[in-house]
């Protein structure tokens, strides 16, 4: 990498994703705001040793402008019981939603609010206040010695972070929830506070490989098999990378690589989709000799945390159910909005209407008879044969036509209870043409772009 073209980079991206001045108070005043009402409404319920901790980028001031997100965090005291947090928890984050445009309460290991509020999505989270990462009692308890962790260390190296985070977004790896399975704000904030700055992590990524191992306290305490390891500075148990997927691991490595030879600012900011033309569709599927299949069903009324792997568990089922009749799979992809699409590449859609089933050879004398007996005997047989020493019989497939056996099996593949209930109360089978008739653009935006996402 050439100084000269990197810095002239570094200051053209670093002007289009700093925030500005203006920006920076309008987040700190409205998380001002909402760490007032959240004590006030405590305090008039009787719980005045609640208060409110703003954590996440917004805390640690490495946040992208334009990604207007707050995560505040409602402390109770560590001798809490779970159902008062549970409840006394959501009752504060119900009041402050009651003025917000638009709230929903979600849950992981227990319920919180998230809402739209003044511009911003807000996530409104109930926490034990614990003295230490390792007395959590809940998964988000360590959110907080995350947050200070990063504060003390991060100092001087905003920047690197902000570069960092849009060149990861910018080549699609950004983001730890289980849709991308990617490097997460905290995970992007502990490499440029390893590395120093966002060159030193783009060079050392080039070398990186499955079993990469960062542990910037020493003090690591358990194995783990994924390809990136970054051990928790407040946890020495802890991957931080642990929902980075081996595909996107290599995807940051390549982009590294291509990176160092051509520094280009298209990497933190790709050309957007122009608008996708049905006939573009066409010819780009049709061109590929091969046949797609989309399953299309609603989208059930889950978090996407919970809907991705229940979608990643069905796809490698009807893989699975393809294969074992012979279709052969080529890609497989998942895309979701209000319909949710399980998109199939095949070789073919269709097999011939025989199959050759190979029984024993001739010379085990007992099951070469049976096999023999069994289908001369059949009046639908096509041929009977011996070949390489063993008897072939030729019957008819059961499925010659993969939709026919989709429309027949897939119910009973293995799915999650949510994505099994909605394709039990009705499913769509589309082939290519059909496929680019969908008429949304957020769909075709990714079929155009599959299978390479």
């Amino acid at each position: 990498m050439e100084n000269d073209a990197l810095r002239g980079l570094r200051t053209i991206v670093l002007q289009r994703i700093s925030p500005k001045s203006e920006e920076r108070e309008y987040l700190k005043g409205i998380a001002e705001l909402l760490v007032k009402k959240v004590e006030l409404i405590a305090h008039s319920m009787g719980l005045n040793d609640v208060y409110a901790n703003i954590v996440g980028s917004a805390a640690r001031n490495t946040w992208i402008s334009g990604t207007h997100d707050l995560d505040i965090f409602i402390m109770f005291p560590e001798n809490t019981c779970r159902e008062e947090l549970e409840k006394n928890g959501l009752a504060i984050a119900r009041k402050i939603a009651e003025d917000s445009e638009f709230f929903e309460e979600r849950y992981a290991e227990h319920p919180y609010i998230n809402m739209r509020y003044k511009g911003f999505d807000v996530d409104l989270v109930p926490c034990f206040r614990v003295q230490s990462a390792a007395c959590i009692r809940s998964a988000v308890d360590r959110t907080p010695f995350h947050s200070e962790f990063v504060k003390r260390n991060i100092q001087g190296l905003e920047p690197d972070v902000l570069l960092l985070k849009q060149f990861m977004k910018g080549v699609g790896v950004y983001g730890s929830e289980l849709r991308t399975q990617g490097f997460s704000g905290y995970l992007t904030e502990l490499l440029v506070i390893r590395y120093g700055c966002f060159e030193n992590v783009i060079i050392s990524a080039c070398d990186w490989q499955p079993g990469t191992y960062i542990d910037l306290n020493s003090h690591g305490k358990a194995q783990h098999a994924e390809p990136l390891v970054v051990v928790d500075p407040t946890d020495p148990k802890r991957n931080v990378a642990a929902a980075l997927s081996l595909d996107r691991f290599c995807m940051f490595i390549d982009a590294c690589r291509e990176f160092m030879l051509f520094p280009r600012l298209d990497f933190f900011f790709p050309e957007s989709d122009t608008v996708v033309v049905d006939s573009e569709l066409f010819q780009k599927l049709g061109s590929r000799g091969t046949t797609f299949i989309a399953i299309t069903f609603k989208t059930p009324d889950i978090v996407e945390d919970v809907l991705y792997p229940q979608l990643y568990k069905m796809e490698l089922a009807v893989v699975a159910l393809l294969e074992g009749y012979e279709f052969r799979v080529i890609n497989k992809g998942s895309w979701s909005g209000q319909k949710t699409i399980l998109l199939l590449e095949l070789m073919s859609a269709t097999l011939p209407a025989l199959r050759k089933h190979r029984g024993p050879p001739v010379w085990i004398r007992q099951h070469a008879e049976s096999f023999k007996a069994k289908y001369t005997n059949e009046e639908n047989v096509f041929a009977f044969y011996i070949e390489n020493g063993t008897y072939v019989a030729e019957i008819p497939r059961k499925y010659s036509d993969a939709c026919s056996l989709l429309k027949e099996k897939l119910s009973s593949c293995s799915m999650g209870k949510q994505i099994s209930s909605s394709v039990k109360n009705g499913f769509e089978l589309l082939r290519t043409s059909e496929i680019c008739s969908i008429q949304d653009m957020n769909f075709k935006s990714f079929l155009m772009n599959w299978p390479k996402i």
